[in-house]
């Protein structure tokens, strides 16, 4: 599986997952607890913004916007995305018991929400690992670098 299937594969994850994050917790009554409204913020902004970048790389829009450091600017976005996603699920599962009632349909859907944020969560921080990698070009360094320009020298 080259690069390119792996980004998508994880964007589709992380799409499908965060629109059931949202959804889960828009199900509920969240609106008094501003702990959900966080969540709900996170969920919905990066479902978003994943949806924008998956259909600018199904259709390589990319390409056309050359000019924009792409590389960089996943390393951003899956860096950003994952720690945001982080927060939004320590607030949704330390939030979870105070403001439901134990096996309620309110406390199963605001569990569940936070059992996907997690996978979000690790979803986006594998991508920051991999953009990260792709960024720095697939591990190699100054050292690797000079070495192998002293050695075609």
């Amino acid at each position: 599986i080259s690069q390119g299937e792996c980004d998508l594969l994880l964007l589709v994850f992380a799409q499908v997952l965060g629109c059931l994050v949202w959804a889960l917790i828009a199900d509920t009554y969240y609106q008094p607890y501003p702990s959900y409204g966080w969540v709900m913020f996170v969920a919905i902004f990066f479902w978003m913004v994943t949806v924008i970048l998956f259909v600018m790389y199904l259709f390589q829009l990319q390409l056309k916007f050359y000019m924009i450091p792409w590389p960089i600017v996943l390393v951003v976005l899956n860096v950003s995305a994952s720690i945001m996603y982080a927060t939004a699920f320590i607030t949704s599962a330390a939030s979870v018991e105070p403001y439901s009632w134990p096996h309620s349909p309110d406390y199963n859907r605001r569990a569940s929400a936070s059992f996907f944020a997690c996978l979000v969560m690790i979803s986006y921080g594998v991508s920051s690992c991999l953009s990260i990698r792709a960024w720095r070009g697939y591990g190699s360094n100054a050292a690797t670098n000079q070495a192998s320009i002293s050695n075609h020298a």
